[in-house]
């Protein structure tokens, strides 16, 4: 939580934190709101089991589904490296993964199309391709940052 929150130096004003049972959570944010005070006070909404057996669990359970799926995943992804030397290199991995995620995977709640389609990416024929066409725009991205200039990230 300390790492979510570093840089952030108020919370949003229908900020909500969603967990599962841990009990953890509840003294972390006795915690923030000792160190922190008005700016960082905030309930926890646990959802605890596997099923919807109340109204709380019903409207929070898909938030709670999609940290865990992601945890999954990269937990999956990670394991075949034996880890990674230093934060750099899991930073990197990070950063690809959610590039492949968010522009390259067809998802099966979008009827097998990628999230966020980029036409540029339309013109290569295979993956090797599409990833060099992200990086691209990517590298593109940052050089017009680094140059003073406005990114439409939409």
């Amino acid at each position: 939580m300390r790492m979510a929150f570093k840089h952030v130096s108020k919370l949003p004003e229908n900020f909500k934190f969603i967990a599962n049972g841990y009990s953890a959570y509840p003294l972390a944010a006795q915690q923030f709101y000792r160190e922190f005070k008005e700016d960082f006070k905030f309930d926890i909404t646990r959802i605890i089991g596997l099923t919807n057996g109340d109204e709380v669990s019903k409207e929070y359970r898909p938030f709670k589904q999609m940290i865990a799926r992601l945890n999954r995943t990269y937990k999956a992804l990670y394991r075949p490296t034996n880890g990674f030397d230093n934060v750099d290199g899991a930073n990197y991995d990070l950063a690809l993964w959610v590039a492949y995620y968010n522009f390259l995977r067809p998802h099966k709640h979008n009827k097998y199309k990628v999230l966020n389609d980029v036409e540029m990416l339309h013109g290569a024929s295979n993956m090797p391709g599409k990833w060099q066409l992200l990086i691209f725009l990517g590298q593109q991205t940052i050089l017009n940052l680094q140059n003073g200039e406005a990114a439409n990230c939409s």
